[in-house]
């Protein structure tokens, strides 16, 4: 089983939490880094690896403020790594969590669950 991977957020990137040892797989905050490329690759070598040997079932949470646009294109690969062990057979859902009127992330949301093939919860907070 993979460590687990964890990244403390700041004003302008999120929090990260991925640890299988307790099925917690977590992003949350905002998402403006200077360098998303640069922020987001050790996060997506480590989701790679996860898939190779996933969890029976994977759980992902997002509770997102704010993204920008480079961001929005890493989250769709995100989530097109959680979409390779669903498609493998193991259980995958994705919660996306909006504030009531925030239609920025509630459509965002609307426009990841249109295109993945995997359960994608809208969630209104």
């Amino acid at each position: 089983m993979l460590n687990k991977f964890e990244i403390q957020g700041t004003r302008d990137t999120p929090e990260i939490i991925f640890n299988p040892g307790n099925n917690q797989f977590e992003i949350k905050g905002n998402s403006l880094p200077e360098d998303t490329n640069k922020f987001y690759i050790p996060i997506l070598e480590w989701l790679d690896n996860y898939v190779l040997n996933p969890l029976e079932e994977t759980k992902v949470i997002c509770k997102l403020e704010y993204f920008n646009s480079s961001t929005a294109k890493v989250l769709y690969e995100i989530f097109f790594g959680f979409q390779k062990i669903h498609s493998a057979g193991k259980k995958v859902q994705i919660d996306w969590y909006y504030d009531a009127g925030d239609t920025f992330i509630e459509d965002k949301g609307t426009e990841y669950k249109s295109i993945l093939d995997l359960p994608f919860n809208l969630i209104e907070k």
